[in-house]
């Protein structure tokens, strides 16, 4: 606010005619114009800038300037598809720039400064923590279904190449986010009660019983799971892990010393998922029970 002050003072002793509007560029593009007079002060003759119409001028530079980092993933061979560097405003510099320009005497753009985003998970990292397979679950599902079939297959896409860092927690709303038509999401059946009934997003509590017993194989530590009010099929009784967005959630934290990696695919009618580390990983696996596909009947696998 001192500096502010200065150059104010600095003009009302050496009158210029300032040009009206700034012009913030990106990557030496035109984003936007700001009127001076809507950053001004409501000092009357002294061009100063006001703080809270400058913070409110920030907000809104933030977003144009925010890139997302894309993480190292693996498709469906195995390949590697690299990383993806995002941005961020540098609103120190923009700070600077901003004041200057906006007290210069003809100056009359600025250019947003950015900087890098690097992503948690990049190649080299990938290539490490694919290299063990420590666990696997398979469940399998009625085909004939189409929107459950829809549903669990974004819910796997969802979780699909999650890398879990050591003592990191997963949560499985937190990932697949809201189910919602937005999103794809169909209506299907859930159980809400003990009773069926219609709802958007019914299938993927199967994709989230199908991780909580690959999880528990693996000997991770399970943090939070809650079972449906009446039984499933697709898994044994009691394995099952019911998830939804106002409710419960299905939770694991990596207790090992290792990051995870955690594949999932809907294939025909299968979820499979696998989770993977690296080689220096010692884990003590558990036995859990499963159910073979030849022992279903359409009825019971919806």
């Amino acid at each position: 606010m001192k500096l502010t002050w200065m150059l104010g003072l600095m003009l009302v002793a050496h009158p210029t005619s300032l040009s009206d509007h700034l012009l913030l560029t990106e990557d030496n593009k035109p984003i936007t114009t700001i009127n001076r007079a809507d950053i001004e002060s409501d000092i009357p003759g002294i061009p100063l800038i006001d703080d809270d119409k400058y913070d409110m001028l920030l907000k809104k530079i933030q977003p144009i300037a925010y890139k997302p980092a894309i993480n190292a993933k693996l498709d469906r061979a195995g390949n590697i598809i690299p990383e993806q560097p995002g941005s961020q405003l540098n609103s120190v510099l923009f700070k600077e720039e901003f004041y200057r320009t906006f007290y210069n005497r003809s100056q009359t753009s600025v250019q947003i400064p950015k900087m890098a985003i690097y992503p948690k998970v990049d190649s080299e990292l990938l290539a490490s923590v694919r290299s063990k397979q420590i666990s696997h679950y398979y469940t399998y599902f009625n085909t004939h279904n189409k929107n459950r079939s829809h549903n669990i297959s974004l819910a796997t896409e969802a979780i699909n190449n999650q890398v879990i860092f050591p003592g990191e927690t997963f949560s499985f709303n937190r990932t697949v986010g809201q189910r919602t038509k937005e999103k794809g999401y169909l209506p299907a059946k859930i159980i809400i009660r003990g009773e069926f009934s219609e709802g958007i997003g019914g299938g993927i509590c199967q994709v989230s019983s199908t991780l909580f017993n690959a999880v528990d194989r693996a000997g991770l530590e399970v943090t939070q799971r809650f079972s449906h009010s009446k039984t499933v099929h697709y898994v044994p009784p009691g394995r099952d892990a019911t998830v939804s967005w106002y409710g419960p959630d299905f939770n694991f934290r990596n207790n090992y010393d290792q990051p995870l990696l955690i594949r999932a695919y809907a294939k025909g009618s299968t979820v499979s998922i696998m989770l993977f580390s690296t080689n220096d990983l010692r884990y003590e696996p558990k036995s859990v029970p499963s159910i073979q596909k030849e022992k279903l009947v359409p009825s019971s696998i919806d």
